[in-house]
């Protein structure tokens, strides 16, 4: 019998290997995926105007919260906002088109992430100026996200499909804060198009969340685009400007001519 012995450089070696190796495929991604999105634009290092975070590795791929946070100081606003998670079927996850005149915005949601990706928020500026930045997350095993069954009994998930929550996060109200911040839930399966259902052996139709709007007043805080990147029963997490209004609203439509509205009090002087 042969005695195999693993050195240290041995392994560091082939450590060392498998990081490069991991690192040249998300570039390749990356280099398919910019031209796909952004065409030629360049994009410049985002680091010092963007707060960004997402899991080193998500102990639920169907749920995972991404963060961003950025603020300009010298009379740009900000125009929109890309999260895109490299190695998914859809990558560009969400694009958020943001209201007039913020220099400043937070958002977070929450994602599928179907393997290890790359994951990235772009911001677009008021003269067209791109930023970016990054992080890898690793992928924790088990099934593909995207091609994962939705959770919850069917029956229930149809009565429910439409329904929303907004409230507002933490112990402050909108009339102490200059910037609150609130968190909407809307109740969608966001089916991939890629779940096999076991009984008809066929695959669950797309019928994704589309587009999300919601205004403050007659203000638009934001206009979300979709995609099947979403999780199920989409949560965002935005701040807003206090503008003097009381309502807030939210209109949510689906790849199936799915649309849906509701109204939120937010308080007075909101």
């Amino acid at each position: 019998m042969r005695n195999y012995r693993i050195t240290a450089a041995g392994l560091i070696g082939a450590v060392a290997l498998g990081l490069s190796t991991v690192a040249a495929h998300a570039e390749a991604t990356w280099n398919w995926l910019k031209p796909e999105v952004f065409g030629e634009r360049a994009i410049l290092d985002g680091s010092e105007i963007i707060e960004f975070s997402a899991p080193d590795r998500p102990l639920d791929q169907s749920h995972v919260p991404v963060y961003i946070k950025t603020k300009l100081a010298d009379g740009r606003t900000i125009k929109t906002v890309y999260f895109i998670v490299d190695e998914n079927p859809s990558p560009v996850a969400a694009k958020f088109e943001i209201g007039e005149g913020r220099s400043e915005v937070s958002l977070s949601a929450l994602f599928r992430f179907n393997s290890e990706t790359d994951t990235r928020a772009v911001v677009e500026t008021s003269d067209g100026t791109l930023y970016m930045v990054s992080k890898h997350t690793k992928f924790a095993g088990g099934q593909a996200s995207c091609s994962a069954p939705p959770q919850g009994d069917p029956e229930e998930i149809a009565a429910n499909m439409g329904k929303m929550s907004l409230e507002h996060i933490g112990a402050k109200t909108a009339m102490t804060e200059l910037r609150p911040k609130m968190n909407l839930t809307l109740s969608h399966p966001n089916h991939t198009g890629m779940v096999l259902d076991q009984i008809t052996l066929l695959y669950v139709p797309l019928k994704m969340v589309s587009n999300v709007e919601v205004r403050q007043g007659k203000d638009l805080v934001f206009s979300m685009t979709g995609s099947i990147t979403l999780s199920q029963d989409p949560t965002i997490n935005f701040d807003y400007r206090v503008n003097g209004a009381t309502e807030m609203t939210v209109i949510a439509r689906d790849s199936d001519g799915g649309e849906w509205t509701r109204s939120f009090p937010i308080g007075q002087g909101s």
